[in-house]
């Protein structure tokens, strides 16, 4: 098999020369960057061992701050991630419907959310459940996190599941059509099976995004999530922000690496399936979809 690359030229000597100048230069500024803040955290007083030391030598730092609202983060993305899924994909194949009574509505529905920031829908969700709802006042920020993360995220998932649906071949519709199956069938047992790994990618980026959400609830709302912990732990252990701060976000990124992890073990089996055509829709396809106005071209499905 051959390992040429379809995608770009293979660098010749000259290129491959210069790929290594401009690698060593970027680490070079990567490290002297490093020395700088390491050396002002140093002249702050930053990495002297009693502001780093609780995070190893005191547990209920962990189980009173840190596991706690690593939970709640936890709870607000699940919840979000399970109902934004089925919301979203109904959205999308919605927006692909051949009568326009249901297309139009649909696609109103989704621009509508995508054009609103997230946290704006988080505030307004929560005024909602003030003045119209009888929700507890110590769920009322799970709830209003949870319905603003839904409502963006769905909407954002929708254009990502028409995308990947619209990466098809036409022939598979047509295939479909020829063999007598009706609309409902030809989506459920044809397109969608093989969108799905196509789509994966996008959808993980996606499933990111939510979990990294959750935090603006924990800024905004009173949600006591895992970034909210970054105030009531410097104030019982003494003045170690940047130590939090930084114990904080190496968290997210274990929990990220693990979702993204995850994803690429569940691509390669359906790959391995051979339930897939080999068109992908990557984290940028995710990014256009947040893009309030991004359309692509329908077809008949």
């Amino acid at each position: 098999m051959s390992t040429t690359s379809v995608l770009y030229d293979a660098p010749g000597k000259r290129a491959k020369r210069r790929n290594v100048i401009y690698t060593i230069a970027a680490l070079a500024v990567f490290a002297l960057a490093a020395w700088w803040a390491l050396a002002i955290m140093a002249d702050k007083n930053q990495l002297t061992a009693e502001k780093w030391s609780p995070f190893v030598k005191d547990s209920r730092i962990w189980t009173t701050y840190l596991l706690p609202g690593l939970g709640e983060t936890l709870k607000a993305a699940a919840l979000a991630i399970v109902i934004a899924l089925p919301l979203g994909a109904l959205l999308g194949i919605g927006r692909l419907s051949d009568h326009a009574w249901i297309r139009v509505p649909v696609g109103a529905v989704v621009e509508f959310f995508r054009a609103i920031p997230v946290l704006l829908l988080m505030i307004f969700s929560y005024r909602l459940y003030v003045e119209f709802a009888n929700v507890s006042s110590d769920v009322r920020p799970l709830y209003a996190v949870v319905t603003g993360l839904v409502l963006y995220n769905a909407s954002v998932i929708a254009e990502v599941v028409r995308a990947g649906i619209l990466t098809l071949p036409r022939g598979q519709t047509d295939a479909a059509k020829a063999i007598g199956m009706r609309k409902g069938q030809t989506m459920s047992y044809v397109l969608l099976p093989q969108a799905v790994t196509a789509m994966l990618p996008a959808l993980v980026s996606q499933l990111v995004v939510i979990v990294k959400d959750t935090a603006l609830g924990g800024a905004v709302l009173g949600f006591a999530d895992l970034l909210s912990q970054k105030e009531p732990i410097p104030a019982n252990y003494g003045a170690n922000t940047i130590a939090t701060l930084v114990v904080i976000g190496l968290i997210y990124i274990v929990l990220n690496f693990a979702l993204t992890s995850f994803a690429g073990w569940l691509e390669k089996r359906l790959r391995r399936a051979k339930k897939s055509t080999g068109a992908v829709l990557g984290a940028n396809d995710a990014h256009q979809a947040n893009a309030p106005g991004h359309a692509t071209n329908e077809s008949g499905v």
